[in-house]
């Protein structure tokens, strides 16, 4: 005889990743890739997570143009919009923004870090120096799974019924002009190789709590 068994299953601690294509990117990239090539030429970098490449100061807000706050105001409300109490109530927190520049162009990356002391981290892409039309150009921005080599570690040719199939693995989102991506700043990423010839250009950000 048939036994019916209630099995109850929930995917506990998922992580939120958000992605927005950015209306009228075309105008705010140009503007953008003027401001932050003019940058690059006439400051050095500063050394954070790059691995070559040119990593602006955090002040893009003071030198980057209204397309720069543009950005940065938008990505403000996405973050209201992923962001609650512990009630679950909506909330806006005042946030203390922090944001930069990347230029990459042949052979750089950013190894793999996270962005201690914020609450959200974003990045937005000005220029993707091909990535979106040529995979083999790398440059991929890649999430590693924050529940460590766990899961993969003992059967990796498995995963749970449900789960993503990076299981102990990463996820990557291909760099594509105009797309925002937002995501917990304790999340461990980094920015593989770029291949290309022409320059890949980012814009990233932290949201901290005043002090």
């Amino acid at each position: 005889m048939a036994v019916r068994l209630n099995l109850a299953v929930r995917g506990l601690f998922a992580t939120p990743v958000a992605a927005l294509e950015v209306p009228d990117a075309g105008r705010i990239n140009a503007a953008l890739s003027r401001a932050i090539l003019a940058r690059r030429d006439a400051h050095p970098s500063v050394q954070a997570s790059n691995a070559g490449g040119w990593h602006s100061d955090r002040d893009i807000l003071g030198w980057g143009g209204a397309e720069a706050a543009e950005v940065i105001e938008l990505a403000k409300g996405v973050a209201a919009q992923l962001t609650a109490d512990r009630a679950g109530a909506p909330i806006r927190p005042a946030w203390t923004v922090s944001a930069w520049a990347n230029v990459n162009t042949a052979g750089h990356a950013n190894v793999a870090h996270y962005h201690a002391g914020a609450f959200w981290s974003g990045t937005y892409y000005v220029e993707d120096g091909g990535c979106a039309a040529d995979p083999s150009l790398g440059g991929e921005f890649e999430m590693l799974d924050p529940r460590g080599p766990g899961p993969g570690m003992y059967a990796p040719a498995l995963k749970f019924t449900g789960d993503g199939a990076s299981v102990g693995g990463a996820e990557t989102i291909r760099p594509k002009p105009g797309l925002l991506i937002l995501f917990p700043s304790w999340l461990m990423h980094q920015v593989r190789p770029y291949r290309g010839a022409g320059t890949r250009i980012s814009v990233a950000f932290n949201f901290s709590l005043p002090a």
